[in-house]
């Protein structure tokens, strides 16, 4: 046998796939912790919740505007290369965070942070196309997006209790500790993605990624898809404080139980999408979670187990919604545009949390007693992005029937498009 044989390929997909997971761990948590230490932050900084909403906002905006410029050069980058640039920048940011001593260098260093972070989070996306076959896309998909429930569980609860006993810069410093080593296994671990490069001039390739139409209903279904969500997430753990009456040392429940449950779900949901049609799995958990938002944004007082039985259903299917949406976005981009789309889809991402962020903001208002009012309002804003998200999805099915197709089905047409071929 030659020498340079490749390794079996579900060897190396299921360890690069753990290591992409992580990285996206800490991207996620870097964007989570901040909304359960709003209470705390308003508190400290003496900010209003529009202020808050710029914090939480400050990362998916500079993450859209420098991952839109990243889109015309990353195409021409090794994989490995860019995530570990782009990973290192956010690590020195997110401590950057952790040393912020005021709201405005907190905020600067927020827009350090999603300058790497977020850039960095659509080059996982991107290396997961590239090493994943179609077949598997959706339970790769699944294990990349299980980051969202181990931070959950893992990540902001031990933030979130680092916060209470000693003070809110203690989170980020754990954060970067982790990151730094995180780092290290990527360095050591990843491997090198090159299939994908290109000579293409930069604005060649970005007028050729801006003009397809597939693309663009990509791009507005990624947004829309984050903005249900960019709407009620911020403010849920306020809400949880102020007005449904939680204390915050119980906070991290919410997070644990929910975490727990989506961790589960996640690789449940990205097993149906390659077994069903991605659009009906998204149709279905789409409809569950509308309900949810419209139950969460309205919580009263009551007891701990009908507030964290809410809260879970929204933690699972807010994230459950992602596996079989990016499972179809990735199967309809070609390999040789998916580096620089996917830039592109995560800046436009971002830009849309951001919008929904300060939207959601301007909706929600506190009173002298700290009370929030407004909140159900970005329900129903979230319910109308719902709406749009299934939509979006049947509209890009509609121009690239494949991307929504299980398994079977793709290698069953794939095989006949083989054997029509010599005909043709």
């Amino acid at each position: 046998m030659p020498s340079n044989q490749q390794p079996p390929a579900p060897i190396n997909e299921k360890l690069a796939l753990s290591i992409l997971a992580l990285v996206q761990f800490t991207h996620i948590m870097d964007f989570m912790i901040m909304m359960p230490l709003g209470s705390h932050l308003m508190r400290v900084f003496s900010i209003t919740p529009a202020q808050f909403s710029h914090l939480v906002a400050a990362y998916g905006l500079s993450a859209g505007v420098f991952g839109f410029a990243g889109g015309f050069v990353l195409d021409r980058f090794e994989r490995k290369h860019a995530l570990l640039t782009l990973y290192a920048g956010f690590t020195l940011a997110t401590l950057g965070c952790a040393l912020a001593p005021s709201y405005t260098i907190l905020l600067l260093a927020r827009l350090c942070a999603g300058a790497c972070g977020g850039v960095a989070g659509s080059v996982v996306s991107a290396m997961v196309g590239d090493m994943v076959p179609p077949e598997r896309r959706g339970r790769a998909m699944g294990v990349v997006m299980s980051a969202f429930p181990l931070a959950s569980v893992a990540g902001v609860p031990c933030g979130l209790w680092l916060a209470g006993r000693y003070e809110w810069h203690a989170a980020f410093f754990l954060l970067s500790a982790l990151s730094l080593a995180i780092f290290i296994l990527a360095v050591c671990v990843l491997p090198h993605v090159q299939s994908h490069l290109t000579t293409v001039h930069p604005w060649v390739q970005m007028r050729a990624i801006l003009t397809h139409r597939i693309h663009w209903r990509g791009f507005m279904l990624s947004a829309v898809l984050v903005f249900a969500g960019g709407c009620v997430i911020p403010f849920m753990a306020p809400s949880m404080v102020a007005n449904v009456g939680l204390p915050e040392d119980k906070l991290f429940k919410i997070y644990l139980c929910g975490g727990v449950a989506t961790f589960f779900s996640t690789f449940l949901i990205g097993r149906l999408s390659d077994h069903y049609d991605k659009l009906y799995v998204l149709a279905i958990i789409s409809a569950i979670a509308a309900a949810t938002v419209l139950v969460v944004t309205r919580l009263k007082p009551g007891p701990l187990t009908i507030t964290l039985t809410t809260t879970t259903m929204l933690f699972v299917t807010m994230s459950g919604r992602f596996a079989p949406t990016m499972a179809m976005i990735a199967n309809a981009v070609e390999a040789r545009y998916r580096g620089g789309f996917m830039s592109v889809n995560s800046a436009i991402q971002q830009l849309a949390s951001g919008l929904a962020n300060i939207t959601a903001g301007l909706l929600v208002t506190s009173d002298s007693t700290g009370r929030l009012h407004g909140y159900p309002k970005a329900g129903y804003l979230s319910l109308c992005a719902f709406v749009g998200t299934v939509l979006l999805a049947w509209w890009l099915r509609a121009a690239a029937p494949h991307a929504a197709l299980p398994a079977r089905l793709r290698r069953l047409a794939t095989a006949e498009a083989v054997v029509a071929l010599p005909e043709s």
